[in-house]
């Protein structure tokens, strides 16, 4: 998978992507810029996919990313919820600019 740079070191990017998804699976609606929601959606969408498999190999993946509540809550209860859904598992609203630095900000949140 490709993502955008988002001005950071690829160590920090990914860190910074594990903290939105593990949030956005726990509380189910986040707000964030709109650069790093935009990859927040691939991330997730890409991790949705493996949580729907029923094969222990392809959840195996999820281990890279989530840990704790927000895996057991990916498998048991995100997974079987989207499991006859073929996409479309977040909704991305934008909110405007942010005042200090006029970013772009967005709610990010969960299909029921």
């Amino acid at each position: 998978m490709k993502f955008r740079k988002l001005s950071r070191k690829p160590a920090l990017r990914r860190a910074v992507l594990k903290i939105l998804v593990r949030d956005l699976i726990l509380k189910e609606k986040i707000k964030t810029t709109e650069k790093k929601g935009k990859e927040l959606v691939k991330l997730f969408n890409f991790l949705i996919e493996k949580a729907k498999k029923e094969k222990e190999s392809q959840r195996k993946t999820l281990l890279k990313y989530l840990s704790g509540a927000a895996l057991t809550k990916m498998i048991y209860e995100l997974g079987p919820r989207y499991k006859e859904r073929k996409g479309g598992y977040l909704r991305m609203i934008k909110l405007g600019h942010r005042i200090s630095d006029s970013a772009s900000v967005c709610q990010i949140e969960l299909i029921k």
